[in-house]
């Protein structure tokens, strides 16, 4: 799930790295969507000079690792172009753990990372001067051919990081926002000459993406008119004719939205299904970019559901302790439930109580999430 973006309410929820990891080692999600994302990618038919992706909150970068070991089987010839934004340091670092490997098995791949606004990240240039004038790139061609060599490298880079990514609440709103853009740009160093037209440069301003991954971008009470102005919106114009734009978000239509309505009844997070995100995104657009198709698929395909993992002898036995505990966060964590609600809740014992009557009820904890898919013609 991703970070804060401008024009949204403070929301310190997504700040606490132990809840987002639990729920990310916890549960399949990520595993899943980068499944339906990879189905998806199928439909690609990239052309010179490289299949160019765009992971508009790369996170700990799960998704992204999966994705890109999926299209390495599919096009292991092809050159990548793959930018990620992120805003947080710290997935970041983890981030960075995972793709050593990405550079041993597909030499020719180019790794930008940006912790810039929606708006700015895909062609990867700050909106006002003022922004542009701080903008910090930088090149680093990694040397060597082996995944252990990457990874050294990878590692040194942790400093210069922690300064690059730094970020500041924005005056306003409190949310979190970059101290200043920054660019990293990362490529293997003997693959530099066949890569010079994929590599982007300071101040390119045309690029666009053949797949383009959104995948709980945005806080889930924002109306609609937001979460387009503010993220797909600027995400669409960023696809290349024949490109796809992938879209993932929560649904509550499954146990965990009843554990949160035992604890608090009235809760109602989930308030723009696909279809509105879609019709307000095609009023938005309008006729700013040719050959756009927004793709409503039925229920039956759009939806699919991720698990939280547990062990066969506690499908139909007592659950334990330390799985209702994990049960528990992964719910108040898709429900986006604030920590000021949490600590008033878990002051109580009838949380654990309302997740262990739902997880024996169902033998299990699961949640639904939806897809949906913004593709432009090549006509």
């Amino acid at each position: 799930m991703a970070n804060k973006e401008e024009g949204q309410q403070p929301f310190r929820f997504f700040d606490n790295r132990e809840k987002y990891l639990l729920f990310v080692t916890t549960c399949s999600e990520k595993r899943v969507v980068a499944e339906r994302i990879a189905k998806e990618a199928e439909r690609l038919q990239p052309a010179p000079p490289a299949l160019r992706v765009f992971d508009a909150g790369m996170g700990d970068a799960t998704v992204l690792m999966r994705v890109m070991r999926y299209l390495h089987a599919r096009f292991p010839t092809v050159p990548f172009l793959v930018v990620a934004k992120e805003i947080s340091e710290e997935d970041m670092r983890i981030s960075l753990e995972k793709m050593a490997d990405r550079f041993h098995e597909h030499p020719q791949t180019v790794l930008v990372l940006t912790n810039m606004f929606y708006s700015e990240a895909p062609s990867l240039q700050p909106r006002s001067e003022e922004a542009q004038a701080k903008l910090a790139w930088l090149d680093v061609p990694l040397k060597g051919d082996s995944a252990y060599q990457f990874d050294e490298q990878l590692k040194a880079l942790e400093p210069t990081m922690r300064q690059m990514w730094r970020s500041v609440p924005n005056e306003k709103t409190g949310n979190l926002v970059y101290a200043r853009p920054a660019v990293l740009v990362l490529y293997r160093e003997d693959q530099r000459w066949p890569l010079g037209p994929v590599i982007p440069r300071k101040g390119d301003r045309d690029l666009v993406y053949d797949l383009v991954i959104v995948s709980q971008p945005y806080r889930a009470r924002l109306p609609a008119s937001a979460k387009v102005q503010n993220v797909l919106r600027p995400l669409a114009l960023a696809l290349a004719p024949g490109g796809r734009m992938v879209c993932i978000q929560s649904t509550g239509k499954d146990p965990g939205m009843e554990i949160i309505r035992k604890v608090w009844p009235d809760e109602n997070p989930f308030q723009t299904p696909r279809w509105e995100l879609l019709r307000e995104l095609q009023a938005q657009m309008g006729d700013a970019l040719p050959g756009l198709q927004y793709l409503d698929y039925p229920d039956e395909q759009a939806e699919f559901r991720y698990v939280l993992h547990m062990r066969p002898t506690e499908v139909n036995s007592k659950v334990n302790f330390s799985t209702l505990l994990a049960a528990w966060n992964a719910a108040v964590y898709v429900a986006q439930i604030e920590d000021e609600r949490l600590q008033e809740a878990m002051g109580k014992p009838t949380y654990l109580q309302a997740t262990q009557e739902v997880l024996e009820r169902h033998k299990g904890l699961w949640f639904v999430d939806e897809q949906f898919v913004v593709a432009r013609t090549r006509g």
